[in-house]
Parts: structure tokens; C-alpha cells; sequence
């Protein structure tokens, strides 16, 4: 387990966390710190206390917020890949049909090829 020091309003913290997470660690305490300068420029000496309580509910709201919109956001990408899956049976579908269109068209130049074949050899034999 790792130790880390940090310092928010000023004072030093000691606090453990998993190793390879020190930076995490030191980078959340440095966003905290920040938070609450801002709301003391904002609400002036209204107590440490207040302070970090009203920081980490800022904090709280900011993480909630960016959750809702994380999740807006995946069922966007699901809707997308929903519809570009409904477009490629679209295409597919559209692919049998013109296959089907020229099988047709094909056999009816056939069908004509035999007939004007047939109408070629009547003349050159009578």
C-alpha cells in the first residue's frame, strides 16, 4: 500500500492508496484544493468545514452530471449502431432485389436471343 501527502486548504494529509495510484491520488486532492479556493473566492471565510462539505458536494454534482451524460451518450452510440445495422440490411436487401431485377432482365435477352435465332434460321432456310 502506498502513501501519499497531499494538501488541501492548506493542510497536509497523509493518505494510503493501491500502489501505481499515488498520481490519481494526488491528482483528486489537487481538484479538491481547487474547488474549495474557488468557492472561499466565491463565498469568502465561511468556515474549512463548510467549505469542504460544500466542494464535495460540488464535486458529487459535476460526477453525477458527467454520469448522465456518459450514459446519454452510450445509448446515442446504441442508437447508432442500431441504425447503421438497419442501413446494411437496407443495403442487403436492396442487393437482392437488383441481383433479382438483372436475373430477370437476363433471361429475358436470352429468351429474345433464342427467338431472333430461331426467326434467323427460318429465313436463310426458305
Amino acid at each position: 500500500m502506498a502513501q501519499v501527502n497531499v494538501t488541501i486548504s492548506g493542510k497536509v494529509y497523509r493518505m494510503a492508496c493501491d500502489d501505481g495510484q499515488e498520481d490519481h491520488l494526488d491528482e483528486l486532492a489537487q481538484r479538491l484544493d481547487e474547488t474549495i479556493n474557488r468557492l472561499r473566492g466565491e463565498f469568502g471565510e465561511i468556515g474549512d468545514q463548510r467549505l469542504t462539505v460544500m466542494a464535495a458536494i460540488t464535486m458529487a454534482d459535476e460526477s453525477s452530471e458527467a454520469g448522465k451524460r456518459l450514459k446519454e451518450l452510450e445509448e446515442t452510440i446504441a442508437g447508432m449502431g442500431q441504425s447503421s445495422t438497419e442501413l446494411l440490411e437496407r443495403q442487403q436487401a436492396q442487393e437482392v432485389a437488383v441481383a433479382r431485377s438483372i436475373d430477370i432482365v437476363a433471361e429475358r435477352i436470352e429468351a429474345l436471343a433464342e427467338r431472333l435465332a430461331e426467326t434467323g434460321d427460318g429465313e436463310n432456310g426458305g
